[in-house]
C-alpha cells in the first residue's frame, strides 16, 4: 500500500470514527424504534456505517450527512422488517443489562405504535426535529407529519391515560 493511500485510510477511519461518536447513539435510538431489539438495532446501524463508508465523498454538510444517515437508517430498518428471514426468525430474548429501555413504559407504548407514527414520534420527541425536517426526511407533506403526530400522540394518550393523568382537574 502506498504512502497516500495510508493517508487517505487513515482519514476515512477517523471520519467514521467521528461520525460513530457523533450519530451513532442517534442512529441506534432510530433503528430501535424501529426493530424493537437492540441486537438487531445494532445491526442496522452497523449497516448505516457500511454505506456511509461508500459513500463518503458525497457530502455538501453535515445536515446533509445527517438526513441522509437517517433515510439510510429508516431504509435498511424498513427492509430487514419486510425480509422473509426476520419475518421467519425467532426473537431470542433480550439481555436486561443490555436493554436500557425496557424498564421506559412510555417508550415501551411508544414501540407498540404502527411504524408510520412511531418514527414520526421518535424523530419529533427523542431526536428533537421540527415537522418541517421530519417532512423533509420521511418525504412526506409537513400537513401529513402533523397529522401523523397529532394521531400517535392521540393514541399513546388512551394507552397512557391511566398511568399519566393529562386531564387537569378542576
Amino acid at each position: 500500500m502506498s504512502f497516500l493511500m495510508k493517508e487517505v485510510s487513515l482519514r476515512t477511519d477517523e471520519i467514521i470514527s467521528q461520525d460513530l461518536d457523533h450519530y451513532g447513539d442517534m442512529l441506534l435510538r432510530l433503528a430501535y424504534s424501529y426493530m424493537k431489539n437492540i441486537y438487531d438495532a445494532e445491526d442496522a446501524v452497523q449497516d448505516v456505517f457500511v454505506k456511509l463508508l461508500k459513500n463518503i465523498e458525497i457530502f455538501e454538510s453535515e445536515d446533509h450527512k445527517k438526513h441522509w444517515l437517517i433515510c439510510v437508517a429508516r431504509n435498511i430498518c424498513k427492509n430487514k422488517l419486510k425480509s422473509a428471514w426476520f419475518k421467519k426468525h425467532v426473537e431470542l430474548m433480550d439481555m436486561p443489562y443490555y436493554d436500557e429501555y425496557k424498564d421506559n413504559h412510555v417508550l415501551n407504548q411508544v414501540l407498540k405504535l404502527p411504524v408510520k407514527y412511531r418514527e414520526i414520534i421518535h424523530l419529533y420527541y427523542y431526536e428533537g426535529y421540527t415537522t418541517v425536517e421530519i417532512s423533509n426526511i420521511v418525504d412526506r407533506k409537513e400537513a401529513t407529519v402533523r397529522s401523523l403526530l397529532s394521531r400517535g400522540r392521540n393514541m399513546l394518550k388512551k394507552e397512557l391515560k391511566e398511568e399519566y393523568d393529562f386531564e387537569q382537574e378542576i
